[in-house]
């Protein structure tokens, strides 16, 4: 009952659409417990008939037939406008339900899509707002017919006669208890389930985005064997827990007749001993039938109502992690223009400082280790390092995607961990190593940071990047789709769509976290001119693939093991014996020294 209050409680802003399912079915009930009264009247009108009466006739019988006809006929009003209000307050609650956990995911810590998968995210949506939503529909439909039948019930078997009401009150506690000790064990199954159903969800989405991996590596029976293992895992599970519930409902259910076959043993004696007339009889008979289905609905609402219980736990348990307070700014009001405040900085001048800075993933060790770095507004910085030392790690913290262990990060004046991160990363451009693009047409993809960008606009940061050509060579140009990931692009054309998106958001701080690497050297040349003119006058923090990029920077950074090594201009760590000068002396060395390179994710 906590988890079910829990749940009305965080959608009370449907409360009028409970009241409405509440009073229809009250409504509904009350037209349905009319008919056996109904019915009892005609049966004892028609007996009294044929017993020589004939103050009742014909005219009666009508009556009582018109008044069936009227009870039935808003007994149907009734169901149906509750249905309506069920339908739409469902709805509601799966949107309200499902927007709610879209929006707590977004302002949730990156680190905490560290260690989950994107399907089981995707899965734990899906199927936990549905039980929810499919408990809470039948709950508000049906809690309040039950109540009211199982009352009516019991206070009229209880006037006709006492043991009647004694007997039925017997039997909802003892069942109700059965089907509750049935249901502890059938959770811890459920759970099990969910698990797995959850795990090869995740497995499906992910192999489904990497289709082209799974078929170039031949592993479609791998995934398959994977995917097949986990559902039938769940088909054994449920085995389990079906055997379980119906040898427990086998037991109920006897229980159950034999308490019925005592109620109306009793009823047909009483009525031939003359104690009740034939229309009593009639009427018991009809209320005892009614009695039945909110004893046996217990069964289901219990059944339902773990699942919903099972369900909201992972629900609640998502939305109860610790937000990134910064950012549910950037999920509430109106859309930002995305413009960046005026840089106080002057051109020579700190803008962006490391002071001091120690990182480490979630529950792993740190991987930075003392950073203290200071740079100017104008500059172009090269990070250099092994593949795995903290370059991009270094950008991910300059961006506010995670806060420092300890010291701190500040961008014109501001730390990041507690400044106005819409912001900060307004005033920051981005091409990733991956391209990263979305489904939709090309045209969307490049005015994704500024989506009310002009076609011109978008046009020449294309022309800049490179990428002009091959767009306006499909069929469809700018507005061609793209699929999922840009899965029609081939690699060198995502990544100058991303060049593109970058040069049309015209940050202040540029990060090419090696934005040039999946190009030819074609490609790559006209792409870097306009990254050229791009970096001009603007603060550009570059992690490099080729040395021959690094050659026009400012300072070149070092890094080793997460720590700065070196720090100078490209001349003066040439000949500094360090990371750099080792770079450029396997360039120029043998087959084997240039092969080296590739653990620094450098080429000549």
């Amino acid at each position: 009952m906590k988890s079910v209050l829990r749940i009305l409680q965080a959608t009370r802003e449907l409360n009028r659409y409970y009241l409405g399912i509440i009073v229809c079915a009250v409504l509904t009930s009350a037209t349905a417990l009319l008919s056996p009264f109904i019915i009892k009247g005609a049966t004892d009108t028609v007996v009294a008939y044929l017993g020589g009466d004939q103050s009742r006739g014909v005219d009666v019988i009508i009556w009582f037939a018109v008044a069936y006809l009227a009870a039935q006929l808003f007994n149907t009003l009734f169901s149906n406008i509750g249905g309506y209000l069920g339908d739409v307050m469902s709805q509601k609650m799966r949107t309200m339900l499902s927007v709610r956990y879209f929006e707590k995911l977004l302002v949730l810590p990156l680190s905490y899509f560290d260690e989950e998968l994107t399907g089981t995210i995707i899965s734990r949506l899906n199927r936990t707002i549905m039980e929810i939503t499919r408990f809470i529909q039948m709950f508000s439909n049906t809690f309040a017919s039950l109540l009211i039948t199982t009352v009516s019930v019991l206070v009229i078997s209880g006037i006709y006669y006492w043991p009647l009401a004694v007997l039925l009150i017997i039997i909802f506690p003892v069942y109700f208890w059965l089907t509750s000790r049935t249901s502890v064990k059938w959770q811890v199954w459920e759970g099990e389930k969910n698990k797995d159903i959850d795990v090869a969800s995740g497995r499906f989405n992910e192999v489904i985005g990497q289709i082209r991996v799974v078929k170039s590596f031949g592993q479609e029976r791998r995934e398959l064997g994977l995917f097949r293992k986990l559902f039938f895992r769940t088909v054994g599970t449920t085995a389990q827990q079906s055997r379980y519930w119906h040898k427990m409902d086998i037991y109920r259910l006897a229980f159950l007749n034999i308490v019925f076959f005592i109620l109306y043993l009793i009823i047909f004696v009483r009525t031939m001993n003359g104690d009740f007339s034939i229309g009593d009889m009639v009427l018991l008979i009809q209320l005892m039938g009614m009695a039945v289905q909110p004893i046996t609905s217990l069964s289901w609402v219990v059944d339902a109502s773990q699942r919903a219980i099972a369900g909201s736990k992972d629900y609640f348990e998502v939305m109860e992690r610790p937000v990134d307070a910064r950012a549910l700014e950037l999920t509430r009001g109106e859309e930002s223009a995305q413009k960046p405040r005026e840089i106080r900085a002057e051109v020579g001048e700190e803008l962006i400082r490391f002071n001091n800075v120690t990182f480490g993933y979630e529950g792993e060790d740190d991987v930075l280790h003392g950073i203290d770095l200071s740079i100017k507004r104008g500059e172009k910085i090269a990070f250099v390092g092994e593949s795995g030392g903290g370059k991009s790690t270094l950008m991910a913290l300059l961006e506010g995607l995670y806060d420092p262990r300890s010291g701190s990060v500040t961008v014109d004046g501001m730390d990041i961990v507690d400044g106005d991160l819409e912001q900060l990363r307004s005033q920051i451009g981005m091409v990733f190593q991956d391209a990263s693009l979305f489904s939709g047409t090309i045209a969307e993809n490049i005015s994704y940071a500024r989506p009310n960008a002009s076609e011109k606009e978008i046009r020449e940061a294309a022309i800049k990047a490179n990428a002009d050509k091959f767009i306006r060579g499909f069929k469809d140009g700018y507005q061609s789709i793209i699929g999922e990931r840009g899965l029609k692009l081939s690699g060198g054309q995502k990544q100058r769509v991303s060049v593109a998106r970058a040069i049309l958001k015209d940050a202040p701080i540029l990060i090419l976290d090696e934005a040039t690497s999946a190009l030819d050297t074609k490609a790559e040349r006209a792409v870097q001119k306009g990254l050229d003119e791009l970096m001009e006058g603007r603060t550009s923090l570059i992690i490099a693939h080729r040395l021959s990029t690094i050659s026009a920077v400012d300072r070149i950074v070092t890094l080793r093991d997460g720590r700065i090594d070196e720090v100078g201009t490209p001349a003066e760590l040439a000949v500094s014996g360090g990371i750099y000068a080792e770079l450029l002396g396997l360039q120029s060395g043998s087959k084997a020294d240039k092969k080296r390179l590739k653990n620094f994710d450098i080429v000549g």
